[in-house]
């Protein structure tokens, strides 16, 4: 399989995690954490990728203050295949970035983008998907997104409204692509949901490499003025002082605003597999212990009269007792320790914004 695809994968690893605090912290954000399992999110979404490709086809791309913890999690990847962002500029930037380091090192190959902090199951699928997908970009000129089957009316995702499809292939469909949705209020989830036209945006992408910049070149023209000429200081000494005075002047902008919005070659595979974005402690519900009340828990709980509460210790040891408590979300972290209302929990994300010391 390793030999049958001209493919690069892209693994971005940037992410800050705000909303797993106080266990995500600035120096170790959510990418990095095992969560549940033996594997960090990072260490799964590179196992899930790594009998498609040699290893030398698959690149982290990370803030630079991370590279030690990929290097630590991901010793089998080449030094050169770790790119470290001097500072964040959302995802068209490091897209851009990527795909130009690609074609220089492989010429127009064809590029996946993988978020490293998701959970998808069941693998076999992913990969059947992801190759169908690919097989495409290779012969269409087309960008290629993944369109997740939605299970309830979730207002923290973006949404996709197929079109018209084009093609069935092994079971995965494909379809022409109407328009990108911002997160919807409630009401507006339900009617997409029921209409069965949307999917959640899961911000995975496969395209090639030239198709990919020339839509960056029509779109984001100082993303193409800086990155652009990079592919020439790829592995010289002065690679580090290139990418920072490229990466600074920079503005934020995700490549689905940047670009995928705009674009009119925006094709989507129909994803079936489980997939989450892990995007909160409520993300973790269904990998977590549980009991009879509906409490969710890792490390001892002990209760009375409570439930439907998520309790989470980082040292499987220690015990949290609830009395009398219901929907709440409970973390313990060494020294730290959160409590939430579970209709609050996207506010964490407020908290840490308005100035609390992350790594304190």
């Amino acid at each position: 399989m390793k030999d049958k695809y001209r493919l690069a994968i892209m693994i971005m690893a940037g992410g800050s995690g705000t909303r797993f605090w106080p266990l995500s912290t600035a120096s170790k954000p959510k990418q990095f954490l095992t969560l549940f399992g033996k594997r960090s999110l990072l260490q799964q979404t590179f196992d899930r990728v790594s009998n498609l490709v040699p290893v030398e086809n698959i690149f982290i791309l990370t803030n630079r203050r991370h590279i030690p913890l990929v290097r630590e999690q991901l010793p089998q990847i080449p030094d050169y295949n770790l790119i470290g962002e001097p500072v964040r500029r959302d995802t068209a930037a490091a897209v851009t970035l990527g795909a130009v380091i690609c074609r220089q090192r492989f010429g127009n190959v064809t590029m996946a983008v993988l978020p490293a902090d998701h959970t998808i199951r069941p693998v076999r699928l992913f990969q059947k998907t992801l190759l169908s997908a690919v097989k495409a970009a290779e012969n269409d000129d087309a960008l290629y997104t993944f369109g997740v089957v939605p299970t309830y009316p979730a207002t923290g995702y973006g949404y996709l409204e197929r079109g018209s499809r084009l093609k069935t292939e092994d079971g995965i469909e494909h379809f022409t692509l109407r328009r990108f949705k911002e997160k919807p209020d409630l009401d507006t989830a339900r009617v997409y949901v029921e209409s069965g036209r949307f999917f959640w945006n899961s911000g995975i992408f496969v395209w090639s490499v030239s198709k990919i910049l020339e839509e960056v070149q029509r779109f984001l023209p100082e993303h193409t003025s800086k990155l652009f000429p990079l592919g020439n200081a790829y592995g010289r000494s002065d690679w580090e002082i290139s990418l920072k005075r490229a990466f600074s002047p920079l503005p934020k902008i995700s490549i689905d605003f940047g670009v995928m919005e705009k674009s009119s070659c925006v094709r989507m595979v129909r994803a079936d597999f489980e997939w989450s974005d892990v995007g909160g402690w409520l993300a973790l519900k269904g990998f977590l212990n549980s009991d009879e009340d509906g409490n969710s828990f890792r490390g001892r709980l002990m209760v009375h009269s409570s439930s439907e509460n998520l309790v989470f210790c980082d040292n499987e040891d220690e015990t949290v007792a609830l009395v009398g408590v219901k929907d709440l979300v409970v973390v313990r972290v060494g020294r730290k320790t959160l409590v939430v209302h579970r209709d609050r929990t996207e506010e964490v994300k407020t908290l840490i914004e308005k100035g609390s010391e992350i790594d304190s």
